[in-house]
């Protein structure tokens, strides 16, 4: 029997491994959207500390230098939390891009598996079209045989 060899295997393998490297690169991309999430996060609860120190400081305690400290420190907050929240998107995008990469990645690996199918299926075709080939020749053959006989 007849092995089915598919003549562009080579091409699939690539495709496989190119699917692999965009899974990979979609995760660290996810990797450091979470990442920089926790610290826009953190930065916040950070914020949230100084500004409740901060009206703490102004209802209990009259102490000007240590209400500047932290009206200053709220107001850095601020500004890093803007910062951070530029980074967040940027790690936004670079998962999307990822992603649509990946999808891209997806589809031409799905495309030549359809085509793979599709030559197996041509493969298996021909070989039953070549075994009926065989056995109608046999039985012509049987045939001819037993009118021979008679």
């Amino acid at each position: 029997m007849a092995k089915f060899v598919y003549r562009m295997e080579n091409i699939l393998s690539i495709k496989y491994k190119l699917e692999e490297q965009a899974k990979n690169i979609f995760a660290e991309a996810k990797h450091k959207l979470d990442l920089e999430e926790e610290k826009l996060e953190a930065l916040y609860k950070r914020k949230n500390l100084y500004e409740k120190e901060l009206s703490d400081r102004i209802i209990n305690q009259l102490n000007l230098l240590e209400i500047k400290r932290l009206e200053d420190s709220v107001e850095i907050l601020k500004y890093k939390i803007r910062m951070q929240m530029i980074a967040v998107n940027t790690a936004k995008n670079e998962v999307e891009l990822a992603r649509i990469k990946l999808n891209e990645a997806m589809i031409e690996r799905k495309t030549q598996e359809k085509l793979k199918e599709k030559a197996f299926e041509e493969f298996k075709k021909e070989l039953n079209d070549e075994e009926r080939k065989e056995v109608d020749e046999l039985v012509s053959f049987m045939y001819r045989q037993t009118s021979e006989d008679q």
